[in-house]
């Protein structure tokens, strides 16, 4: 017989201990990486910009005549009260350009952002179990396994990445940790820019305490305008008035869904397919194109190129589908699909070459051809070229 006796104290403390150790065996550990005022960031390193100056990238602003919108701003800008979407007559009102103001504005340049993205997405893949690219400026990694479920040191790992990005490439990165997508998410933006939050699994409830309700990602005006018609608005007065009574002004989907993320039960899952349906490449001829040859070439090379999109990313698909835009902008696309998903560059090669031939238009000067690779699946087992074509 164990000498001595547990009171009940130390009983529950052992069992709640208890409860805290199965938290953290059970939870994956979920990073969120969000680049910060990333288009404005790459304008700025690439025309050599003082970051401290604002910078408004979007359509002229014609002295604050235009009636365009604000694409982006950096954080220099946001002070004085300018952001996405704004009309940009109305940003130049707020912050003119020289001579009547320190503002710099700017059009946008698309190639810039997605070498740059690249560059980015690259060091942090290197880092994960699994990685997904959400968009451009932002990723979610899996590193439960890489850090061997250890907290601090996905703590650690954060905080290597971010010096990393920004020794290698300039760029300001916030990072969010957590055992869900969401909470990862809320977590980078906590302490923008250049901030780490890190929400274990035993916080998830303070986390969320006191919180608005349109901080959580997935929760739209329409949905916090109804909710707060019942008095709710925050996620502390969701959790009060719990599943069924939410289900009964919102929907049941609504109610088990909030009380997931409350919980800390919503997804953990990263993978490249959830933000990705498909992979596509298209090409924009300078001339409009009459000789099918040159066409059919251009093709190849973004079959080739989507490919190896594909198995970078460790995908495979059942569609293969060619995109053709005519002079006068008239465009068309063609499919077909497969029995099995495959990553076979040869297969959707032929795919390609096929569907061209079999619906291209030979009177008429083509403008730009595409090809894209849907149908997406992480297949288990690769599925052979000699199986397909038997």
């Amino acid at each position: 017989m164990l000498q001595g006796t547990y009171s009940s104290r130390h009983g529950f403390a052992f069992f709640k201990n208890l409860r805290l150790c199965r938290l953290f065996m059970g939870s994956r550990i979920i990073i969120h990486c969000d680049l910060d005022a990333f288009f404005a960031a790459v304008e700025t390193l690439h025309h050599n910009l003082d970051p401290e100056i604002p910078l408004i990238l979007g359509s002229d602003p014609k002295n604050g005549k235009g009636r365009g919108i604000v694409s982006t701003c950096n954080y220099a800008a946001r002070k004085y009260g300018i952001r996405s979407a704004m009309p940009i007559g109305e940003a130049w009102r707020r912050c003119p350009g020289p001579p009547l103001g320190p503002g710099h504005y700017l059009k946008s340049t698309r190639g810039l952002y997605s070498r740059a993205s690249r560059k980015v997405m690259a060091i942090l893949s290197e880092s994960a179990d699994r990685f997904e690219q959400a968009s451009i400026d932002e990723a979610y990694l899996d590193v439960t396994d890489f850090c061997d479920g250890d907290w601090d040191r996905a703590l650690a790992l954060t905080r290597n990445l971010q010096m990393e990005i920004m020794n290698e490439l300039g760029l300001s990165t916030s990072f969010g940790i957590g055992p869900t997508r969401i909470l990862a998410k809320m977590g980078s933006e906590e302490n923008k820019p250049a901030g780490i939050h890190r929400t274990l699994p035993d916080e998830i409830i303070s986390f969320f305490d006191g919180r608005s309700v349109r901080e959580v990602p997935g929760i739209g005006p329409k949905t916090a305008t109804r909710l707060a018609e019942w008095g709710i608005s925050t996620v502390s007065e969701a959790a009060e008035h719990g599943e069924i009574a939410l289900s009964r002004f919102t929907s049941e989907r609504f109610a088990s869904w909030i009380m997931r993320v409350i919980d800390g039960e919503s997804s953990d899952d990263v993978s490249p397919l959830r933000s990705r349906k498909s992979v596509g490449k298209e090409y924009t001829f300078e001339i409009d194109q009459i000789d099918c040859e040159s066409v059919l070439s251009q093709l190849s090379l973004l079959v080739k190129k989507v490919m190896s999109r594909a198995k970078d990313m460790g995908v495979a698909g059942r569609l293969g589908e060619v995109k053709i835009r005519y002079q006068g902008f008239e465009t068309h696309t063609h499919g077909r699909s497969i029995p099995v998903a495959m990553d076979d560059e040869s297969v959707f090669m032929r795919i390609a070459h096929g569907l061209f031939a079999e619906n291209v238009d030979l009177d008429r000067p083509i403008r730009l051809v595409g090809f894209r690779l849907g149908n997406l699946e992480m297949p288990s087992s690769r599925q052979s070229t000699l199986d397909f074509e038997e």
